[in-house]
């Protein structure tokens, strides 16, 4: 992906609002895995790591679970090490970026991360059409997302 990906994601909000609002919802999900996986082909997450320290999780309790028992800590020392409870009552990490990235961005839980984290950016799921909000707040996070959306811009 260009290095202009992030100027994009900003010009091109209202156009990819409405062209998810108004296209064709069946043929964009029929779309999305070849998307998903083209612009996962072109790019290294590894080399960005913006989701890591722009955003967090939701850590929901199988992931607490989990984390926990990899990092060989209890749960309540986890959440209080960690995280904290948002507005929604969800645990998220206490403030980005995410303790577990490390400086070479990678995750030090990876095989145990947070189903979010593994979804993210859901480029390849109903959540990309449905939470249209969502989409294009991502898309200024994400390029894989840019990436999607400028190849569903040829859907009709």
């Amino acid at each position: 992906m260009k290095p202009d990906w992030q100027a994009k994601a900003k010009e091109k909000q209202k156009h990819w609002k409405q062209m998810l609002e108004r296209g064709n919802k069946n043929k964009f999900l029929k779309a999305l895995p070849a998307f998903h996986d083209a612009a996962f082909s072109e790019i290294d997450c590894l080399a960005c790591g913006n989701c890591c320290r722009n955003h967090s999780p939701r850590f929901k309790q199988p992931d607490i679970k989990r984390i926990a028992r990899a990092l060989k800590l209890k749960e309540g020392e986890l959440i209080a090490r960690y995280l904290r409870l948002d507005e929604e009552g969800d645990f998220v990490v206490q403030q980005p970026p995410c303790p577990f990235l490390g400086v070479d961005n990678a995750c030090s839980i990876y095989e145990h991360r947070p189903s979010d984290c593994r979804r993210y950016p859901y480029t390849d799921e109903d959540v990309l059409i449905k939470r249209i909000a969502l989409t294009l707040k991502n898309a200024t996070v994400c390029p894989a997302v840019v990436h999607v959306l400028e190849a569903l811009e040829s859907v009709h």
